[in-house]
């Protein structure tokens, strides 16, 4: 069998901060095949996004990768100099972030931007580079395509500039791309047509892709495979239709009771108890352990080690099943 278009292996990302460590991503471990699209899940601050910029090399100081590696077609990146990642950046790999002004300068117009981004890994003229731009605009459903070529960031509105970051994204058809919550900002018109683009990509160029968020009806709609973070580490990863209907992991279980549609009308919306714990200050054993109703003290002095099957995994020492939970 072929290697995985991206095999992340026990990464650890730390911030080094005067209030002490911050372990934001906690040995993380996935694989990412061509043509698959894996769902990275969770709360804020479980360490989606730090995960997603670390496997482009996006992490400033205080923060370093302190262990793990990251592969991208068998290639470890952490072990690149900033020359080559540039060279991948935009061009094989592709990130998407949350804000759309990360990625477009507010003093340049449209065009501008994208046809430097095609000539930058494309030996191609201005007007084909433009042409090409012009066609990426369309396939995320801008209309009149042409006339925001000439546009500057702020004469477009917030969805319509997250649209265009990611028709950057797309602009070189890269076999890798870190989604970072790109589709938070737009009405859910535009972001079903924005979800269908982005599985016709995948389906058509084998493109692998980490979709990064919160949201389980998204990552439902879209994703092949699901990977549940909290405080850092994944506690449970297996195809998205056995994560949604056969949650085992105490947290997972969680978070697909507190979608508003699983409640019944009238009755309150269901909710993890407590809050997530600091990086800085995680609790000793299973990092869950102070929220969940069923934790024990071997939880609360031991880590759980990930137990269940190779298409099912759980970092738990009592896992549940629907029935218990």
């Amino acid at each position: 069998m072929s290697s995985p278009t991206l095999s992340v292996q026990n990464l650890c990302t730390h911030f080094f901060t005067a209030a002490g460590v911050a372990k934001a991503v906690n040995d993380v471990s996935f694989d990412v095949e061509a043509g698959e699209i894996v769902g990275l899940v969770g709360e804020s601050g479980s360490g989606k996004s730090i995960t997603g910029f670390s496997v482009l090399g996006l992490i400033d100081a205080p923060g370093r990768i302190v262990s793990g590696r990251v592969l991208f077609k068998g290639n470890d990146l952490t072990t690149l100099t900033p020359e080559s990642l540039r060279q991948l950046r935009g061009n094989r790999i592709a990130m998407i972030f949350q804000d759309p002004m990360m990625t477009l300068n507010p003093v340049l117009r449209i065009d501008t931007q994208m046809i430097e981004a095609v000539v930058a890994h494309a030996k191609v003229s201005k007007r084909a580079a433009r042409e090409r731009s012009r066609d990426a605009l369309a396939s995320v459903g801008i209309p009149s395509p042409d006339e925001r070529l000439s546009a500057y960031p702020h004469q477009l509105s917030g969805g319509m500039r997250q649209r265009v970051a990611i028709a950057i994204a797309l602009l070189h058809d890269p076999e890798l791309i870190i989604a970072d919550e790109p589709t938070t900002a737009l009405d859910v018109t535009i972001q079903a047509q924005i979800l269908a683009e982005m599985q016709k990509l995948c389906a058509r160029s084998r493109t692998a892709m980490v979709w990064v968020s919160h949201d389980l009806a998204v990552v439902a709609g879209l994703a092949d495979r699901v990977c549940v973070m909290y405080a850092g580490r994944i506690v449970e990863t297996g195809d998205v239709d056995t994560i949604l209907d056969h949650p085992r992991h105490p947290y997972t279980i969680g978070l697909v009771d507190s979608v508003p549609e699983k409640a019944r009308r009238g009755e309150p919306l269901r909710q993890i108890p407590g809050v997530a714990p600091s990086a800085l200050k995680l609790p000793a054993g299973c990092t869950f352990a102070p929220r969940c109703a069923y934790a024990t003290s071997l939880c609360r002095s031991a880590e759980p080690p990930v137990t269940g099957t190779p298409t099912h995994k759980y970092r738990c020492f009592y896992p549940r099943t629907g029935a218990q939970a």
